[in-house]
């Protein structure tokens, strides 16, 4: 039986990092974007790796495109393909929020996309992944409620707040089948949405969490730890 990492948001920055790591290392990678045909890196990379990498459309956050990825599942990866490791790595950041011009919409966009995204696509997900298998959501530090100190992002640090909750209840849900569900922080990375005052590079960031990945047990499921795999605080 064939085993692939399903990779979401993989068009770019840690998504597409993630997708190039694994390819070398010669993993068979699902990798999802909203516009495959836009999607110039990851094609160029299924051209260098005929076989292992399949890129397939998805939008996290509508239901119908959740849906349509597991119908396409068995004709893409194969009848009797299943998933060893979930990256949910797709997300949004809506930047220049203030205080007294907050909009419904915003937050709505970010708990679409951040949390319900991930936490069905999981679920809908869950009679593919192997007893075993590993999901790790792509979180921030920015989510931690004890660590805040400061008015800054609100969509994103509280959809990022209830994906930590969501990856604990998921956590629970999976727990019988030993499938480890963990909350990562990438650190403040040098992509789109990091910027370029960041600290760290994409390879750095991907290659810590693909170790932490690795180790994880499943005594750390429900977890919510650093690319270092630092512990962090809720």
């Amino acid at each position: 039986m064939t085993h692939w990492t399903l990779v979401t948001g993989a068009n770019r920055g840690l998504g597409l990092e993630f997708v190039r790591q694994l390819l070398a290392d010669g993993a068979r990678v699902v990798a999802t974007c909203r516009q495959p045909g836009k999607a110039t890196a990851l094609n160029t990379l299924a051209a260098e790796y005929p076989g292992h990498l399949k890129v397939l459309p998805l939008d996290v956050g509508d239901a119908r495109s959740r849906d349509e990825l597991v119908r396409e599942w068995p004709l893409a990866a194969g009848e009797n393909a299943r998933i060893g490791v979930v990256i949910n790595n797709a997300g949004v950041l809506h930047s220049g929020e203030r205080f007294g011009t907050l909009s419904a919409d915003t937050l709505e966009d970010s708990l679409r996309i951040n949390v319900t995204g991930p936490l069905l696509l999981t679920q809908a997900l869950a009679p593919l992944l192997i007893d075993g298998a590993r999901v790790a959501n792509l979180s921030s530090q920015l989510g931690s409620i004890a660590g805040t100190s400061r008015f800054g992002t609100p969509s994103y640090a509280i959809s990022k707040a209830a994906q930590n909750m969501a990856t604990v209840q998921l956590a629970h849900a999976l727990r019988e089948r030993g499938i480890v569900v963990v909350a990562l922080h990438p650190g403040w990375v040098q992509t789109d949405m990091g910027g370029a005052q960041a600290r760290e590079v994409p390879e750095d960031s991907v290659a810590g969490l693909r170790r932490v990945i690795a180790g994880l047990g499943i005594d750390d499921s429900g977890g919510f730890l650093d690319w270092t795999g630092a512990a962090l605080p809720w």
